[in-house]
């Protein structure tokens, strides 16, 4: 692992790389470096307004993989966002073949991220107060039943795809690279994701994937939002009904889960009501 600069800003790569190119978009101010993916991504100060560049051609110091597949399926992920038009969800601006690469460019957003590889941020997102963790997760249940409604099953769908704006209460879905179309099944074995968040049927190759396997990705969500993960019930801070409605999300065994994403959600508003 090294480091390098970029306009000041410190960052750690795999191998040393050439990022000159992005003075076409902007000054840097601030430098993703810690994701698996094989992708390296910063926030760019440019003329128009602030903006999002995810860039895939370098060796980052996550990814040991061949760089020439990260660069494919970056590229892979334009139909996704280019579809997928949601109030929620990052803005798309653009994307280019660019510095021995691929680079998208995205809107940027202010906001922090519920991921647990942002130690600051989660510790904020975890200490909001109840109505708003409420109002969070409400925000990505609409959003995961929207995009089922569309054909898509959310792939790699994390805690580190959700970012909350304390100051205006907004919440911003990001990094749906993997999402597919629906239905769909396991063709690797195991999937792309956290493990935390994966359904069994992502660790089968051949199973089925669909919106059945999103109820399970959202009870998953649920206890990482209000718990940190824990399933334990004398942790949960809502009702008792609440705790097994999600506790019913993420059977083991697909049929003893909600049949839709709708279906969790009704029973869901009647527990915490």
């Amino acid at each position: 692992m090294i480091y390098q600069k970029i306009d000041g800003i410190e960052f750690k790569m795999g191998k040393k790389f050439d990022f000159s190119f992005l003075k076409k978009y902007g000054k840097v101010f601030k430098v993703f470096d810690d994701q698996d993916s094989g992708n390296i991504c910063f926030g760019i100060d440019n003329q128009g307004g602030r903006i999002f560049v995810k860039f895939a051609g370098a060796q980052t110091s996550e990814y040991d993989g061949d760089i020439s597949k990260a660069i494919e399926r970056l590229k892979s992920t334009v139909p996704v966002y280019d579809s997928i038009k949601h109030a929620s969800l990052i803005k798309y601006i653009d994307s280019e073949e660019i510095g021995q690469g691929f680079a998208m460019i995205f809107k940027w957003h202010d906001g922090e991220c519920m991921g647990r590889m942002y130690e600051e941020s989660h510790r904020n997102i975890m200490s909001l107060p109840l109505g708003e963790k409420i109002l969070i997760f409400q925000s990505i249940i609409d959003f995961l039943i929207d995009t089922a409604k569309m054909g898509y099953v959310a792939i790699d769908f994390y805690d580190g795809s959700i970012m909350y704006n304390r100051f205006n209460k907004t919440t911003i879905i990001c990094d749906i690279d993997f999402f597919r179309k629906s239905p769909s099944s396991n063709d690797m074995g195991q999937m792309w994701g956290s493990a935390r968040f994966m359904s069994p049927e992502e660790y089968k190759l051949g199973e089925i994937l669909d919106e059945i396997t999103n109820v399970f990705t959202i009870g998953q969500m649920g206890f990482s939002l209000f718990t940190d993960s824990e399933r334990d019930e004398k942790r949960w801070p809502l009702s008792a009904s609440s705790y097994h409605v999600l506790m019913k999300t993420i059977s083991p065994d697909r049929s003893n889960r909600y049949i839709s994403l709708a279906e969790f959600c009704k029973c869901w508003k009647e527990a915490i009501r």
